[in-house]
């Protein structure tokens, strides 16, 4: 059993901490260190709810279909990729909200690798192998 100093560390920034500009944004953590954030809102309901934290793999493969994290008009955001014909797009599960289209993949700063719900220890799902 690994000890308690052998685990990796998953730094957690508060909301309010989030809202700041990219640069700040990208000095939080080392490019290669994976991150924790805490879903706000519901443009990606049914499969990510309000208070879901998700863990964000910076150097991860952005592929067709992956949940991403992207950095787009000065808004940090979540959404899935999708390959549309000879464009990308960053697409909102819930209807509600439009697709962007990107002109390449320089938005994207993170996939998401996995989600678990606050208070349930084994209530978390994998989206890469």
């Amino acid at each position: 059993m690994p000890s308690a100093d052998s685990r990796p560390f998953i730094p957690i920034v508060p909301a309010r901490s989030a809202e700041r500009t990219a640069g700040e944004a990208d000095h939080a953590c080392s490019g290669a260190e994976s991150f924790a954030l805490m879903v706000l809102g519901d443009s990606m309901a049914p499969e990510f709810t309000d208070g879901d934290i998700v863990i964000i793999e910076p150097e991860g493969l952005a592929t067709d279909g992956s949940y991403v994290l992207a950095f787009w008009q000065d808004e940090w955001i979540f959404r899935q990729l999708v390959r549309a014909s000879d464009r990308w797009r960053l697409r909102a599960l819930n209807p509600q909200y439009p697709d962007i289209d990107l002109p390449d993949l320089g938005p994207v700063r993170g996939v998401i690798t996995q989600k678990s719900r606050p208070g349930r220890r084994r209530a978390s799902k994998r989206y890469v192998d």
